[in-house]
């Protein structure tokens, strides 16, 4: 094993019981652990990422978000299905055209601090 993966391996065999107990304590449910991994899974995707950053930035329409991005409108459409089924994003209706916006605060404190995460 090289250095630097002895410097991370840790070498102990001793459990630290007060410090498991606490932390098993304020642990969530493996319900919230299955529903916050789908959540980020929708974030895996370079064009759900870039559809939730212009509409963090914009209202806009499929149309718009197809010329924006330079994918079908089809393909937009199936991205929007799949992020507003998972509420990260809302629509509104005027007369024939959909617009489309982030569903809240917390989609775009999401972005936020991802972006401010990679740019570190």
């Amino acid at each position: 094993m090289a250095k630097a993966e002895q410097a991370l391996f840790c070498g102990c065999e001793v459990i630290h019981e007060d410090a498991v107990a606490e932390v098993r304590d304020r642990m969530a449910n493996a319900e919230d652990y299955t529903q916050l991994a789908s959540l980020l899974k929708l974030f895996g995707d370079p064009t759900r990422v870039r559809l939730l950053h212009a509409l963090e930035l914009r209202e806009l329409c499929v149309c718009d978000l197809a010329a924006l991005l330079g994918v079908t409108k089809s393909a937009v459409s199936h991205q929007l299905k799949m992020l507003r089924l998972s509420n990260l994003v809302k629509f509104r209706r005027e007369g024939q055209v959909v617009y489309y916006s982030l569903a809240d605060g917390h989609v775009r404190a999401i972005l936020e601090m991802g972006f401010e995460h990679i740019r570190e």
